[in-house]
């Protein structure tokens, strides 16, 4: 992997890990357009660390919100508003952390089935779009317990490339009957941790073995870099775009990707 190839990677990466079109599915087209031939370990490899980029955007998109939650939680011993948030966060994490830990090499392994499996997955997360575009559910105050729980569902199962993980989220939130712009914030905070503790455990299973032949240290920094420029634009300008219910167009987009992807594979 060139750096130029790198760099066009990485913004793909940082432009559509907050977009809800699959950061994931278009990794996949890209390096199919690219025609990047990576092993799997290096495919991995370069992933986690895009990943680790566009969650230091996260930190620096959403600071204020996370300084305020920091606080709250270790301010004082009382249960408080912000204390009940994390806690939410992390029964969100549960389902994710269940697949990382007991079906991490099954997910590996369907990062290679090519743009036909991304494809369909894109139809997919048109339909979840389409169908939070559409349903108008009673706002709730507040997302609860359970919501936090059926949303952290949603996340695990958005491990598949081309089902958007911020896009299955926030529609299942959406659909859940939450306000948009806390179904957002809500959706981009409850991935900070289980991204950094991948991120983790890569570098832990690294250390001590060759470097990976086919990333080099340039190319991933390359695109570390170019990931979390364009991972603060797309996060700033997702939760902007939420609060004014204009998903239904990324419902389109995904389709059309989708479509073209699915027909490019069968050719």
């Amino acid at each position: 992997m060139s750096w130029i190839e790198a760099l066009i990677l990485g913004l793909v990466q940082g432009l559509t890990e907050f977009l809800p079109v699959s950061s994931s599915g278009h990794l996949t087209i890209a390096q199919e357009v690219l025609n990047l031939n990576t092993t799997a370990a290096d495919n991995l490899q370069f992933i986690v660390t895009v990943h680790a980029a566009t969650v230091l955007s996260t930190i620096v998109i959403l600071w204020k919100e996370i300084e305020y939650l920091f606080k709250g939680t270790f301010c004082c011993k009382a249960w408080n508003e912000e204390k009940s948030y994390v806690l939410k966060i992390i029964i969100s994490m549960i389902p994710v952390g269940i697949v990382g830990v007991f079906f991490k090499d099954e997910v590996e392994n369907i990062f290679g089935q090519g743009i036909l499996l991304v494809g369909c997955c894109l139809l997919v997360t048109a339909l979840l779009l389409t169908f939070a575009y559409v349903a108008k559910p009673r706002p709730k105050a507040n997302i609860s317990y359970l919501d936090s729980f059926i949303i952290g569902l949603s996340q695990a199962v958005a491990v598949l490339p081309g089902l958007s993980r911020s896009g299955t989220t926030i529609a299942t939130g959406l659909l859940l009957g939450n306000k948009k712009e806390s179904v957002a914030q809500f959706s981009f905070l409850m991935v900070l941790v289980p991204i950094l503790g991948e991120t983790i455990l890569d570098v832990l299973k690294s250390v001590g073995e060759p470097a990976a032949v086919g990333v080099g240290i340039l190319p991933l920094a390359v695109g570390f870099v170019s990931a979390f420029l364009a991972g603060c634009f797309a996060c700033k300008f997702m939760i902007n775009l939420v609060k004014k219910g204009k998903l239904i167009y990324f419902a389109i987009y995904c389709a059309a990707v989708g479509i073209i992807s699915i027909v490019s594979a069968l050719i």
